[in-house]
């Protein structure tokens, strides 16, 4: 069922971008070049053989062929969102009757909420992330985002920087749960408040946090590129900070260089890769623990994790198998289910490099007993899920059709 409405979607966008294109009277090839793209790689994308999951390549198309971005992505979302909370968080962050007070300051539409009740419910948002339990951070999202969106504008004067730092700090737990989920198009939008926000507040630290989220935004939308070039420039401001051995600020300088380390694992430079891991290493072991800083879970188990995960994305699966054995999560919160099951899904991907598929699938049950929801929105996870079922062996992996079906995929 998955599959099916996997292959709708990208036909759906497909024929959106074909009949656009006809009625603006383009060609393939002068469409192609417009965007920057191959003339063969458009037309796998019309015929709904391929996706567009480029931010900027998306623009372009809305641009050029005069669509709306949310037509583009209602085509992909439509069919293929599973998490229900998607919409209503998109309806929150398009919701724009709070700028009315901007017009009219007389107009007020109801009291802030209280910056105590914020800081309550975005921690308690971040631990629910963190936990895995991502259909209860979209339940609670929406109200968040509208909240500080509101308080943001309507609070007094003095109050306008703590609500930007709470708008900030909801926007970087969106970003990364829509990322997570599956939609790093809303993600980046996300992503991009969040830095607005922490800007408005004066938050310079808040904003290399939001460079973090974006970073890896990025490389889920395949610009590992994008990523490094501004999460570097990142480092080397906070380099030049005059905090620079300020705990919450390492901590924030490592989980950047563990973005790096994604971003050129992304891009097979296995040299730069290991070159970033040795920086954020170095960083985990002045702090000498691991931290949860701005909730980004910095400290060495996260760094060995990552180190793990860069092997299997760059296809070798013996070195990934090798460095999980030794990893110890018992300096780690123990309400970081998500890192804990990572490691799980990355070894399922490593085993099924080396075709040991019931190993592969043991893991993915491993991952699975820790968290559901981490499983089941993951999009690598369907896309190994699928891979299995294509060359399955029922006798060694009597499992995986039930795991394949609680996922979605039949």
């Amino acid at each position: 069922m998955e599959a099916r409405a996997d292959t709708t979607a990208l036909k759906n966008i497909g024929q959106l971008i074909a009949r656009a294109r006809r009625r603006r009277g383009l060609s393939q090839a002068v469409l192609a070049g417009l965007i920057g793209r191959s003339e063969s790689w458009l037309s796998q994308v019309e015929r709904g053989q391929r996706s567009v999951d480029s931010h900027s390549v998306i623009t372009a198309l809305c641009e050029i062929l005069d669509i709306s971005a949310k037509d583009l992505v209602s085509a992909k979302t439509d069919v293929m969102t599973r998490y229900a909370a998607a919409s209503a968080i998109r309806h929150a962050m398009m919701d724009y009757d709070g700028l009315s007070y901007l017009i009219d300051p007389r107009r007020t539409e109801g009291s802030p909420e209280s910056l105590i009740w914020l800081r309550h419910e975005i921690r308690r948002v971040n631990r629910l992330y963190q936990a895995t339990r991502y259909d209860e951070v979209g339940g609670r999202l929406p109200g968040l985002i509208i909240a500080t969106e509101l308080g943001s504008r309507h609070a007094p004067a003095r109050q306008r920087r703590s609500y930007q730092t709470l708008r900030s700090l909801v926007y970087h737990c969106a970003a990364t749960t829509l990322r997570r989920v599956g939609d790093p198009d809303l993600a980046w939008l996300a992503a991009d408040r969040s830095m607005a926000a922490a800007e408005e507040a004066g938050r310079s630290l808040l904003a290399a946090v939001s460079v973090y989220r974006l970073g890896y935004v990025f490389v889920r939308l395949r610009e590992p590129d994008k990523a490094l070039r501004l999460v570097l420039q990142t480092t080397e401001a906070l380099h030049r900070s005059p905090r620079h051995a300020n705990p919450q600020l390492l901590s924030v300088l490592g989980a950047l260089y563990l973005v790096a380390v994604t971003a050129a694992a992304a891009q097979y430079d296995q040299a730069a890769s290991a070159a970033f891991l040795t920086r954020a290493r170095r960083i985990a072991e002045r702090l000498g623990e691991d931290r949860n800083d701005f909730w980004t879970a910095f400290g060495p188990t996260n760094v060995a994790i990552h180190e793990v995960s860069a092997a299997v994305e760059s296809g070798d699966a013996r070195q990934a198998i090798s460095k999980s054995e030794p990893i110890d999560f018992g300096g780690m919160a123990p309400g970081l289910i998500g890192r804990r099951a990572q490691i799980h899904l990355d070894l399922a991907r490593a085993y099924a490099v080396q075709r040991k598929d019931a190993a592969s699938v043991n893991m993915l049950l491993a991952a699975e007993q820790l968290s559901p929801e981490l499983v089941r929105y993951g999009t690598r996870t369907r896309e190994l899920l699928t891979q299995l079922l294509k060359r399955e062996h029922r006798a060694s992996t009597p499992q995986l059709r039930a795991l394949a079906g609680r996922v979605g995929i039949s």
